[in-house]
């Protein structure tokens, strides 16, 4: 079968190629693969078994049809106002999650592989985080340096021995994945505090339902659509009580992910509160109503930990509940995720991951790491210094592709500059190869032209750990760009797992 339909597939690209000029269908015939591992296909002739429909229906459009169905998807998104803020811009905030109409696809036996390392990576970090905030004994076996985790930005001593709902810290992570050019898959880095574009994923696929609702049944795409249900379930599961009331907590509508929140806080049928909603009285979070105070037992919350509570951490606070910490070291409140966990997505304590898999569950990930080189450590520091024009410098706490050199796009002076900041804070820098990420085509002025993406599946913590048949392809939309961040000029796209 698979013979039959790369042969299919070979025959209807040689078929568009001999037309050349002479037909207005839209063909993958000069598509080039640049040497980069391409998603789509294997070689340059050869397409994916996975994407044999999907070519076949595109190559029976015309171009201004498929481009027609392009402009319409970027339409619904900015008339379903699917934005988000860019804060470093000042001509303006707000824009469109740009979206193209080319699906990413993965075959059942790749995501299965995926899948379980992804709840390999999960259970390990969830053990490492109680671990590191009670017994400590990762610490004392010298696995992760001590000095390490307590000088970490995202280390909270005030949670030192707190033991959260079902002994669950990681409710909802968002893995970045990306792929060489040997199509091996690598994790990139894990977000753990308040991981966003769930909501892109979600309106992604509705979007693709509409362009291409016969591919979607032909191909047996995995829904992603049952994701706010099972985000419930997991938020109810962790509270202490039946029937638990639920909220998520927003820090406002000026959030560059608020349309997330509002979205989320719908489609599960909870409310969406802002600190202002809420008040800590009676040893309780209570939630103002118009029929007067309501006791919340759990709270989503997409607010940054030392913002959460003003007592404990941060007291210039002004978006978050005075007392609130208080009431989850009871018990008498859930909050998703834990406060605390950011210390697990600390880039410099992801280079230790492999570590931590292999101590608590004497496993070798089934998802290897990027190589990472740690410049608090003496020889991977000089191998940095020497090397950073091919390389891609992260700092430890950045994201949004903040903070980070690229090597070899960086200039000499850019180069300097990093490497003073090294000197100055080593313990702040890691340091990877640059990954020559995979490709998918995209449209591009009615044609394909590859574009690099990367992946971010999204697990769920509850009573078992889940990870959602799909997730968040991440794409750079300029050319040549390995920065597929949406405050960074990239976009989406639709990822089909398939059956």
């Amino acid at each position: 079968m698979k013979k039959q339909n790369a042969r299919q597939s070979q025959s209807l690209k040689g078929m568009t190629q001999s037309q050349g000029q002479s037909t207005a269908n839209f063909s993958f015939a000069d598509y080039q693969t640049d040497n980069f591992f391409d998603e789509m296909f294997a070689t340059e002739t050869q397409v994916r078994e996975g994407y044999v429909p999907f070519q076949q229906r595109v190559e029976q459009m015309t171009r201004k049809d498929l481009v027609g169905r392009q402009h319409a998807a970027e339409r619904a998104l900015m008339s379903m106002g699917i934005t988000f803020n860019v804060y470093s811009e000042g001509e303006g905030t707000e824009r469109i999650m740009p979206i193209d109409i080319i699906p990413r696809v993965i075959e059942s036996a790749e995501w299965n592989q995926l899948e379980a390392g992804l709840i390999q990576r999960i259970k390990a970090i969830n053990m490492f985080l109680d671990d590191v905030y009670n017994d400590q004994k990762i610490l004392d076996d010298g696995i992760v340096p001590r000095d390490l985790i307590e000088s970490s930005k995202s280390f909270l001593p005030a949670c030192l021995g707190v033991k959260p709902p079902k002994g669950i810290w990681c409710h909802i992570t968002g893995t970045d994945l990306i792929r060489g050019d040997d199509g091996q898959y690598m994790v990139l880095e894990d977000n753990l505090r308040c991981p966003s574009g769930v909501s892109y994923m979600l309106e992604n696929r509705e979007l693709i339902k509409q362009t291409f609702p016969e591919v979607l049944t032909q191909t047996g795409v995995r829904p992603v659509s049952d994701y706010p249900m099972r985000l419930l379930q997991m938020l109810q599961f962790i509270a202490d009580r039946p029937n638990p009331t639920v909220v998520v907590l927003t820090p406002g509508i000026y959030n560059s992910a608020y349309f997330e929140h509002s979205y989320l806080a719908q489609q599960m049928g909870v409310e969406l509160v802002e600190a202002r909603d809420l008040v800590v009285s009676g040893g309780y979070v209570k939630m103002r109503t118009t029929k007067g105070f309501q006791i919340v037992d759990v709270i989503y919350r997409r607010i940054d930990d030392t913002f959460l509570d003003p007592e404990a951490f941060n007291p210039d606070s002004m978006i978050g509940v005075p007392g609130i910490f208080e009431v989850y070291k009871k018990g008498r409140v859930a909050l998703a995720n834990a406060p605390g966990t950011g210390v697990a997505d600390d880039k410099v304590i992801y280079a230790y991951v492999p570590r931590i898999i292999k101590y608590y569950l004497d496993e070798e990930p089934i998802i290897p790491n990027v190589r990472t080189y740690i410049c608090r450590e003496e020889e991977d520091c000089k191998y940095v210094m020497e090397n950073i024009e091919q390389l891609v410098v992260k700092e430890a706490n950045e994201a949004g592709g903040y903070g980070m050199l690229i090597g070899p796009k960086a200039t000499p002076e850019e180069h300097d500059l990093f490497r003073q900041k090294i000197r100055e804070n080593p313990r702040n820098y890691i340091a990877q190869p640059t990954i020559s990420l995979s490709r998918v085509p995209c449209l591009v002025d009615g044609h394909a032209e590859g574009r690099h993406v990367d992946l971010r599946p999204y697990i769920l913590y509850g009573d078992s750990v889940s990870v959602i048949p799909g997730g968040l392809t991440r794409v750079a939309l300029r050319k040549g760009s390995l920065v597929v961040n949406s405050s960074q000029g990239g976009g989406g796209k639709d990822t089909w797992v398939l059956y």
